[in-house]
């Protein structure tokens, strides 16, 4: 089954949230550790940097999707988390 791709849930922010960021981002200049709320993120959620060239790289490939993003923000952060701790080794 092909799986359909989707647009960011407003407010969601769970992509900004659950997984580290290992560049560097204006005002994190280490990048984020994974679960840690990104500074750049305003107070409804929606993203400073988007379509500016400061944004990470590996923000602007992350897309939506409906097994990322599941049927709302708590559903998102979750499998985002659980892709973190699958994807990141041991150490």
């Amino acid at each position: 089954m092909e799986e359909k791709s989707r647009t960011c849930r407003p407010g969601c922010a769970a992509c900004c949230i659950a997984p580290s960021i290992s560049s560097p981002i204006p005002g994190m200049l280490q990048g984020k550790p994974a679960g840690l709320r990104c500074i750049q993120l305003t107070d409804d959620n929606s993203c400073r940097l988007f379509g500016k060239k400061e944004r990470p790289t590996v923000c602007g490939t992350l897309q939506p999707s409906v097994q990322m993003c599941g049927t709302g923000p708590a559903e998102a952060m979750a499998f985002l988390t659980w892709l973190e701790r699958e994807t990141t080794p041991a150490g």
